[in-house]
């Protein structure tokens, strides 16, 4: 049985990385430079809702994002979700973004969740694309980056112009600061913190950034947050202080030492 023919071919090399056939296929339009030509391959959507800017970020290949980001009307601040496009482009999925894909990550979001992708975050900030633009969740790529404790796009982000906001809420309530905490990294907490990031923000279910960090576990991300000024008296939607979530002795002890050391009474929140 033969196989079906690829009807996605330039998502494809985007996957897989495939410098070569990308720009065959982009050439194989018209006999002009690739970058001249008009970019049918690239205004398709996939089954899954993603168009092959969304494939370049995902496998990190500069050549063929740079070689997408210099086609005619290459715009990643438009923004159309799957829900949203008119008819005629439902139909002939010729909706040209590098925005949003189907659940409305856009190619910046894509690469800040990949390692080693200060190239192309690069490129696309220079292309205009909106580094506080939010996902369907309601969030920014400085939120995936906080999660994944990568400094070095953390600080690309915070350093672009109009520089990435630290004070950016999710739909689930939390801040880049609540992730940071969360996941245990003291460099990023202090780093949103430097940034102008909220230090006792509350969430969906009342935890602020402390909250999450005791909860987890991580007693010197706690103790960073103590020493910045957290609020160690606020209590969560279950009535449960920070300090309440320890997981075990040691954790609360740890965290307890170490306020001591800062001068910080925990004996009697009030």
């Amino acid at each position: 049985m033969d196989e079906e023919p690829d009807r996605f071919p330039l998502h494809t090399a985007a996957r897989l990385g495939q410098v070569s056939r990308a720009e065959a296929l982009l050439k194989a339009w018209h006999p002009r430079p690739w970058h001249e030509n008009d970019p049918k391959l690239a205004k398709k959507q996939d089954d899954d809702g993603r168009y092959a800017v969304h494939w370049a970020a995902s496998s990190n290949s500069f050549q063929i994002m740079l070689m997408l980001a210099e086609l005619p009307g290459f715009d990643p601040d438009v923004q159309r979700r799957q829900d949203e496009k008119t008819e005629a482009e439902a139909l002939t999925g010729t909706c040209w973004t590098a925005g949003q894909d189907g659940s409305g990550w856009t190619a910046l979001m894509i690469a800040a969740s990949v390692a080693d992708s200060e190239p192309i975050l690069t490129l696309l900030l220079q292309r205009g694309a909106d580094v506080n633009e939010k996902n369907g969740s309601g969030q920014t790529a400085l939120h995936f980056v906080a999660s994944k404790k990568n400094m070095d796009v953390a600080r690309l982000l915070l350093a672009a112009k109009p520089p990435a906001s630290t004070r950016v809420r999710d739909r689930r309530g939390q801040y880049p600061i609540h992730r940071a905490a969360a996941v245990g990294s003291v460099p990023m907490t202090t780093l949103l913190l430097r940034n102008r990031s909220p230090l006792n923000p509350t969430d969906g279910e009342g935890f602020t950034p402390l909250h999450h960090a005791v909860a987890e576990g991580h007693g010197d991300v706690a103790v960073a947050l103590l020493k910045e000024g957290a609020d160690f008296t606020i209590r969560n939607s279950a009535d449960e202080l920070a300090l309440d979530l320890a997981p075990d002795k040691e954790v609360r002890l740890y965290i307890m030492r170490g306020a001591e050391r800062e001068g910080i009474d925990l004996s009697s929140p009030s």
